[in-house]
C-alpha cells in the first residue's frame, strides 16, 4: 500500500466511526471527474445512477483509485469488493436532504464491516448541505421508519426512530478531491443546499470479500482489490469500450438484485418508488 492510514487514524476510525478529511484525488483528477459528471449528470440519477461504475470507465477508475483503496484496506483488509456507489448531488436551491439514518438498515449484509468512502467533487460545507454525523453511534443498530418523503435522497426515505442529540453533531466539511470514511452504522444525514454552488459527492460502498448477503437474493459485487476465496457474491464485470451492450446487461442485472434487497418488505406495503 502506498497510502495507508496511520495507526492513530485507524484507532480514531474505530472509536468514532468516521475519519475526515482525507486526501483522495489531486486537482487534475478532481477537475476531470467533475467534467465527466457534468457531461453525464442527466443519466446518473435513479436506477441508472446506482452502480454506474459498471457502465462508465471513468467511474470504474474512481472506485479502483489506489489512494481510496489503500485507506479502505487499512480498515477492512486486503480483499475488497465494491458493493455499491452513487452520486449525491444537490443543485443550487435544491430542497433535497438526507434524513438521519444508518446505512446498514436495509442492506442485508452479514457483518457491519462495511465502509463508505464519500468523495467530494465540489465544496461540501455547512451552507451547501454537507454530511453531518454523530461520532460513536456506530456500535448498535437502532430502529428506523420508512417515510418516503420526495425530497429525501434515500432509497426508502428511512429515518432513525430515536432522538439525535444536536450537541453531538459534527459537520463533515470537505473540499473538492477530499473524502471521508464512515462506518455502515454511523448516524448521519445532511440538510438542503443553501449555497450559490452545487454540492456534489460520490459515495462508494466497500465490503471485505468474506461477507455474505442474508437476503434471499443472490447478490453481486465488483472485486476491486485482492482475491475472493469465499464465493458469496457473483462477480460483476468492468465496463469495456466496444462492449457497451454487455456492460448495460451487467448493470441492469446488478441493480435489479440490489433494489430487490433494499426494498425488501416495502413493495408488499405499496411503498416502492421505482425511480429511486
Amino acid at each position: 500500500m502506498q497510502y495507508p492510514l496511520s495507526s492513530a487514524q485507524t484507532r480514531r476510525y474505530t472509536q468514532d466511526g468516521i475519519l475526515q478529511p482525507l486526501p483522495a484525488l489531486d486537482a487534475h483528477e478532481t477537475a476531470a471527474l467533475r467534467a465527466q459528471y457534468e457531461t453525464h449528470a442527466s443519466i446518473l440519477t435513479g436506477r441508472s445512477g446506482r452502480k454506474a461504475y459498471l457502465l462508465h470507465t471513468w467511474l470504474n477508475a474512481l472506485v479502483r483509485h489506489p489512494r481510496i483503496l489503500d485507506a479502505v484496506e487499512s480498515v477492512l483488509g486486503p480483499n475488497l469488493f465494491c458493493w455499491g456507489g452513487q452520486f449525491f448531488a444537490k443543485p443550487v436551491g435544491d430542497k433535497a436532504y438526507v434524513s438521519w439514518h444508518q446505512d446498514a438498515t436495509y442492506w442485508g449484509l452479514s457483518s457491519n464491516d462495511v465502509v463508505t468512502a464519500w468523495v467530494a467533487l465540489t465544496p461540501s460545507t455547512v451552507v451547501s448541505g454537507c454530511m453531518q454525523v454523530v461520532p460513536g453511534t456506530h456500535h448498535v443498530q437502532v430502529p428506523h421508519e420508512d417515510k418516503f418523503d420526495e425530497a429525501n435522497m434515500l432509497t426508502r426515505g428511512q429515518e432513525i426512530a430515536v432522538r439525535v442529540d444536536s450537541a453531538q453533531v459534527v459537520n463533515v466539511e470537505l473540499q473538492p478531491g477530499q473524502m471521508s470514511l464512515h462506518h455502515v452504522l454511523l448516524f448521519h444525514g445532511s440538510e438542503s443546499n443553501r449555497a450559490d454552488h452545487a454540492r456534489v459527492g460520490y459515495a462508494i460502498r466497500y465490503i471485505p470479500t468474506h461477507l455474505r448477503q442474508l437476503a434471499p437474493v443472490r447478490d453481486s459485487a465488483l472485486l476491486v482489490r485482492g482475491h475472493d476465496d469465499h464465493g458469496h457474491f457473483d462477480h460483476e464485470q468492468d465496463p469495456q469500450i466496444g462492449r457497451e451492450a454487455a456492460a448495460r446487461a451487467c448493470h441492469a442485472d446488478a441493480t435489479e438484485r440490489q433494489l430487490r434487497i433494499v426494498y425488501a418488505g416495502a413493495q408488499s406495503r405499496g411503498l416502492l418508488n421505482p425511480n429511486r
